[in-house]
């Protein structure tokens, strides 16, 4: 077909911060999906967002940006306010992943509250660990709170937000009730589970997933021990050399955690299910004592580092939203070109720029320090693609 041949295509928009867009290929992005019949179009908060389109979809990374207005920023805040009218006046327009399922899971105690709730027991031998919200400076109030949410020791506390600066990923260990005192509210403390050093990272795309083994936190028990202190990224990052990482020599063996595809499907389709989102990712660990898998914590939109093939199995996601209804007035005819002035590359600034994101980093075309340990697609009636 000549380039310059009118054909029906799908404006799809997009808003990653000028940071994380410098971490992608946005080039292989653009080049895929303009294969597939979408024009990807990056969105500039500067403009009107009206004049920018008209949007099928629009997929963004804004967890940041939500988290940081949640706080009160003023130039976030516009910005998620200025969206949201938008959207309101634009039904139609299919949103990857939709606000409101996004919050769900910037302050991690609604997200443990929610999964807990949910029918994560159905799925066999799955759950969340023991956790409790801790909002009081009060140590004796948190103790009692802990007890009466069979929080045990020794267990991790994580700061309550999950998602808008690096302290998302400030954590601690606490081993015992005299160091309560250490934790720093608001923040959630959940029960720490001994599982031999292995991280599992869940990277969920749509209809599919994959597992991405990483190092962890090494196996601990209750202790009148100090108080350790770490970022949860830097130990669980594919390169990691943490000492936190490293197994006592008595707990070191031959045989390592793995997971169940069976298991994992019905876990997946059911965190599909209960989050109504399409781009996520769970950690889970695998219980030493029993072999049960622990939820310890869902990212939105997370780094995908180490899944490959990452924009050719987004595009797959756009593509079937965008097509699952009849092309509406947020779709339209244009005419293609071999040089598109509306490709976004090396487009001018986006408008808003929230520095460092608190997701661990971003998908990068070269991931030597990752390995997918298994990949899945779901097929069952709960997991049909949301849109």
């Amino acid at each position: 077909m000549d380039s310059t041949s009118i054909m029906p295509r799908h404006r799809v928009g997009y808003w990653f911060s000028e940071k994380k867009s410098k971490k992608f290929n946005l080039e292989e992005f653009h080049g895929i999906c303009d294969q597939a019949g979408l024009e990807l179009v990056k969105i500039n908060f500067t403009l009107p967002i009206e004049e920018q389109g008209p949007f099928s979809a629009i997929i963004h990374k804004m967890t940041d940006v939500i988290a940081q207005a949640d706080l009160g920023d003023p130039e976030c805040l516009t910005i998620v306010q200025s969206f949201e009218r938008f959207i309101c006046a634009n039904p139609k327009i299919k949103i990857i992943d939709p606000f409101d399922n996004l919050r769900q899971l910037l302050d991690r105690y609604q997200t443990y509250s929610k999964i807990n709730n949910s029918d994560l027991h159905k799925a066999g031998e799955v759950f969340v660990p023991p956790f409790v919200d801790l909002v009081s400076s009060d140590v004796d109030e948190n103790i009692r709170k802990l007890r009466e949410a069979g929080v045990r020791y020794p267990f991790v506390c994580k700061p309550a937000v999950a998602h808008g600066s690096k302290m998302a990923h400030q954590m601690s260990i606490i081993f015992h009730e005299g160091a309560v005192k250490d934790c720093e509210p608001p923040c959630v403390a959940q029960t720490f589970i001994p599982h031999d050093a292995v991280l599992f990272k869940i990277f969920v795309i749509g209809k599919k997933y994959f597992v991405v083994e990483r190092p962890s936190l090494k196996n601990f028990s209750a202790a009148e021990r100090p108080t350790i202190f770490f970022d949860s990224h830097d130990v669980s990052k594919p390169d990691s050399v943490s000492l936190l990482s490293i197994l006592d020599d008595a707990e070191k063996s031959d045989v390592r955690p793995t997971t169940s595809g069976e298991l994992l499907d019905k876990v997946i389709s059911m965190l599909r299910f209960a989050l109504e989102m399409n781009l996520f990712g769970v950690d889970i660990v695998v219980e030493k004592s029993t072999g049960h898998y622990a939820i310890i914590d869902i990212n939105a939109f997370p780094g995908y580092e180490g899944v490959p093939d990452f924009f050719t199995h987004v595009t797959e996601v756009l593509k079937e939203i965008v097509e699952s209804s009849p092309v509406s007035s947020s779709s339209s005819s244009v005419t293609t070109t071999s040089s598109s002035s509306s490709s976004g590359v090396g487009e001018e600034d986006s408008g808003i720029d929230t520095g460092d994101s608190s997701d661990e980093k971003r998908h990068q075309q070269n991931n030597q320090g990752s390995r997918v340990k298994r990949s899945s697609a779901l097929f069952n009636s709960t997991s049909a693609t949301i849109s």
